[in-house]
């Protein structure tokens, strides 16, 4: 299997993780009543940690595609190589680094991770558009 198959694999097990748990720490806030209704009632503003683990979910879920679209970009285009590979592993690191920072609260270390993460990615997508 291709290395940037197996990145995207474990991208979906990633966004799994941030559903999973930003779901689970809204429910513990607004209770099972809440989670397993119509949710249409106005709610309270959301706790810190869950308004943080519901902002990265966002987060990954806006970028997500971009990855999934250059990597499997690079495998289709048989433009795969050590770079794309590499840079697909710093990304995915970028990305599971992410969440525990940004649940944590932790600020400009936090974005500087994402940036890592972006900039792998974008390598991966310049291979694809000029490589």
């Amino acid at each position: 299997m291709p290395t940037e198959l197996l990145v995207l694999a474990l991208a979906a097990a990633l966004l799994m993780v941030h559903v999973m748990l930003a779901g689970h720490i809204r429910t513990r806030q607004y209770g099972t009543e809440w989670n397993m209704g119509a949710r249409d009632a106005e709610m309270p503003p959301l706790n810190p940690l869950a308004g943080r683990l519901l902002r990265a979910q966002e987060n990954y879920q806006e970028t997500l595609p971009v990855a999934v679209i250059a990597l499997l970009g690079v495998m289709v285009a048989d433009k795969t190589s050590d770079l794309t590979a590499a840079a697909a592993w710093v990304w995915l690191g970028a990305r599971v680094i992410y969440l525990p920072l940004y649940a944590s609260g932790v600020p400009k270390v936090r974005t500087l991770v994402w940036a890592i993460g972006t900039l792998a990615i974008l390598t991966v997508l310049g291979v694809l558009l000029l490589g």
